[in-house]
C-alpha cells in the first residue's frame, strides 16, 4: 500500500511538471533570429530605401547577412580605406614628410617670395595660431627683407587636381567641397561673421577680403535664419541671400576656396605688409598640371618625375600625420582626407589620385578584398562614383583588427554617444560608449561600419550601409538602422 502511495505522488509530480513544461512553452516563444530581427528593423525604414548589412564576429562567423556583395555610395566610409592606407604606410610616410617652407627668389633687381606647400593639412594662419604658423614664415622673410615685388604660391608638391571625378559642382562653394592643393591654409576655408542688423536692415558681415560679398540677406524678426551662398567656380564673388532672425547671434559662416595656393600667398601677402614689408607686385600660383605621366598606368613601372626645390629660406616642422588621422575620422574632415591620399600617392609616385588609387589596390588586395567589393574616385567620400559592398567594409576592418596598429587606428574612430559624427546617436542605449565606428552621409546615402561590443561582452564587425531613400527620409534610414545594431547588442 505504502508502495503504490509513492508511485501515484511520483506520476502525480512528473504530469504536474509536464503540464508546467507545457504552459511555459505556451507563454514563453521561440526567441526571433537576430536575423530575423534585424530585417523587421530595416523594414522600418523608408519605402524604396536600399540596405545592405553584414555582421561578423572578430574570426569571421556571419551573424547577419543581408544584401553584403551588393554595391553602394558608401559617402565617408571611403575614408577608413584611405586612412588604413595611410597607417599601412605611416612610419614612412612620417619620415618622409615635410612641412611648409618659404624661399626668396632675386630676378635681377627685384625679389621675389616663394611660399612651397608640401601638403601640410594644418598650416594656420589664425590669430591665436600656436604651431603650424604662416606667421613664422613671414617673420623670416621681413627678418631677411623689407621690400619684395610678388608673393607666389607654389602648390607644385602634387598634380593639379583641385576635385575629384564624381564630386558635385555645388559641393565646390561649400566648406565640404573645397579645393585640394599640396598649398593649404586654414583649411582652405574662408570664414565670415554675420550679424544681424535691425529688422528689415541687411546684416553686418566681416570678411577678410579675398573674395567680394555681396550681401542681400535681409533681416527679419525671430530667430531663424535661412541664408543660401552661391558662387560660381573660380569666381571671386560670393553672394549672399535669404534671411536671419534678428534675435540670432552673431554666425561664423565657412565657404570653399578654388584656388588655394593663390589665397595662401595672397595671404602671406597681408602677413607681410603687416610686418612692414613693401609688397609692389601681384599674387601669382605656380601648378603643376596633371599629365598622363601622372597615371602610374602609362609610367609602366617607371619612377615618377618630381621637380626638385631649391633651399629654403625657412621651413616649418612637418605636422603627425596620426593625429591628423585622428581628426579626420572623428571630425569626417575631407580636405585632410583627400591630403592624406596624395601624401600616399606622392610616395608611391607622383602624388595623384591614380597613384593613391594604385596603392588602395595593391593594399586591399594584400588584404583580401576582392576588387569587385570596392571603387574609389576620391580619398574622402565626397564623389558619387564610389562604391563599397558591406563585405568588403567587414573585410576591411577584419583585416585592420590584425595589425599591429589596429587599435591606434580604432582610437580615431567616433565613438557612439561620446565624440566625433557619433556624438548625439545611440545616446542612452546599450551600444553608448561601445560602439566605435565611421560614418557617411552623402545624398540619398548613409552608411555606418565599425566594431560593436555586444551585451554580453562579444566584439563584433559591422557595416550597414543604406542608398536611394527618398527625398527628406535619410534621418529615418539612420534610425531604421540604430534601431536594428541596438538589436543585435541585446540579443548577443
Amino acid at each position: 500500500m505504502t508502495i503504490s502511495i509513492a508511485r501515484f505522488a511520483l506520476a502525480s509530480t512528473l504530469a504536474l511538471s509536464l503540464s508546467l513544461t507545457a504552459a511555459r512553452a505556451q507563454t514563453s516563444p521561440t526567441p526571433v533570429p537576430v536575423q530575423t530581427t534585424v530585417e523587421q528593423k530595416l523594414a522600418e525604414g523608408p519605402a524604396g530605401s536600399r540596405f545592405g548589412m553584414l555582421v561578423t564576429t572578430l574570426d569571421g562567423e556571419v551573424l547577419v547577412s543581408i544584401a553584403p556583395d551588393q554595391r553602394f555610395i558608401p559617402a565617408s566610409n571611403t575614408k577608413m580605406f584611405t586612412t588604413a592606407i595611410a597607417y599601412a604606410e605611416l612610419p614612412l610616410l612620417q619620415r618622409t614628410a615635410k612641412g611648409t617652407g618659404v624661399r626668396l627668389e632675386q630676378t635681377g633687381a627685384a625679389t621675389d617670395v616663394v611660399l612651397h606647400g608640401r601638403g601640410d593639412a594644418l598650416l594656420s594662419s589664425a590669430e591665436d595660431c600656436k604651431a603650424d604658423c604662416l606667421q613664422t614664415l613671414a617673420d623670416a622673410v621681413a627678418a631677411k627683407t623689407r621690400h619684395v615685388r610678388n608673393i607666389v604660391g607654389d602648390d607644385s608638391w602634387f598634380p593639379d587636381e583641385r576635385w575629384s571625378p564624381g564630386m558635385s559642382w555645388n559641393n565646390i562653394q561649400s566648406r565640404y567641397g573645397t579645393g585640394v592643393s599640396a598649398l593649404t591654409l586654414d583649411d582652405n576655408e574662408l570664414v565670415i561673421r554675420l550679424t544681424p542688423g535691425a529688422v528689415g536692415a541687411a546684416p553686418t558681415i566681416e570678411a577678410p577680403g579675398y573674395f567680394a560679398i555681396e550681401n542681400r540677406v535681409a533681416t527679419v524678426a525671430g530667430k531663424a535664419d535661412e541664408i543660401e551662398a552661391f558662387r560660381m567656380p573660380n569666381s571671386g564673388v560670393l553672394r549672399l541671400t535669404g534671411t536671419v532672425g534678428a534675435d540670432v547671434a552673431p554666425m561664423t559662416l565657412r565657404y570653399g576656396i578654388d584656388d588655394p595656393a593663390h589665397y595662401a600667398a595672397w595671404r602671406l601677402g597681408e602677413l607681410l605688409r603687416a610686418r612692414g614689408v613693401h609688397v609692389d607686385g601681384n599674387v601669382e600660383v605656380r601648378h603643376r598640371p596633371l599629365t598622363t605621366a601622372d597615371d602610374p598606368e602609362n609610367r609602366k613601372g617607371a619612377a615618377a618625375t618630381l621637380p626638385v626645390e631649391p633651399p629654403m629660406l625657412a621651413e616649418l616642422p612637418a605636422p603627425s600625420l596620426a593625429e591628423n588621422m585622428v581628426r579626420i575620422n572623428k571630425e569626417s574632415q575631407n580636405l585632410h582626407t583627400e591630403l592624406m591620399l596624395r601624401r600616399v600617392a606622392r610616395h608611391a609616385g607622383s602624388g595623384s589620385i591614380a597613384d593613391g588609387q594604385a596603392v588602395m589596390h595593391s593594399v586591399m588586395t594584400a588584404a583580401g578584398l576582392p576588387a569587385t567589393g570596392y571603387h574609389f574616385a576620391d580619398g574622402s567620400g565626397m564623389s558619387s562614383y564610389n562604391r563599397i559592398s558591406p563585405r568588403a567594409a567587414v573585410s576591411l576592418l577584419g583585416w585592420i583588427a590584425r595589425q599591429p596598429w589596429s587599435m591606434d587606428w580604432r582610437a580615431t574612430l567616433p565613438i557612439a554617444g561620446r565624440d566625433g559624427t557619433l556624438q548625439n546617436r545611440f545616446k542612452g542605449t546599450i551600444l553608448e560608449g561601445r560602439l566605435f565606428a565611421k560614418t557617411g552621409s552623402l545624398n540619398a546615402s548613409r552608411a555606418l561600419s565599425g566594431y560593436l561590443t555586444t551585451r554580453s561582452g562579444k566584439t563584433l564587425i559591422f557595416s550597414a550601409l543604406a542608398n536611394d531613400m527618398p527625398e527628406d527620409t535619410d534621418a529615418q534610414a539612420t534610425a531604421a538602422v540604430d534601431r536594428a545594431l541596438v538589436a543585435i547588442a541585446e540579443a548577443l
